[in-house]
């Protein structure tokens, strides 16, 4: 995908894997460690594109004002969906409140 797809302030969904001894409720995809002393699991993320650098990476903001360097072929990145939008929408004005 190229960066020209994206905008500066669209919402898009990161997918973050995440390593504990206790999922929270949002996690996905949840698998129990090899000796069961853990998970791995996955959680999305609702971010919005807060600039697009010129080596095409995204500069990410959260909910909490964290920044992330994403780049735009990441497969764990996707645009929000029109769903998406609608479901999350509460998450996605959280970030944007926090901009």
């Amino acid at each position: 995908m190229d960066s020209r797809n994206y905008n500066v302030g669209d919402w898009v969904v990161y997918r973050r894997t995440k390593h504990s001894e206790s999922p929270g409720p949002r996690a996905k995809n949840v698998t129990s460690a090899a000796k069961g002393d853990g998970y791995s699991y996955t959680v999305d993320k609702y971010w919005i594109v807060d600039a697009i650098r010129e080596d095409g990476c995204l500069l990410l903001k959260t909910r909490l004002g964290k920044e992330h360097v994403v780049d735009v072929d990441d497969p764990q990145l996707h645009r929000a969906s029109w769903w998406e939008r609608l479901l999350y929408r509460q998450r996605f004005g959280q970030v944007a409140a926090g901009q």
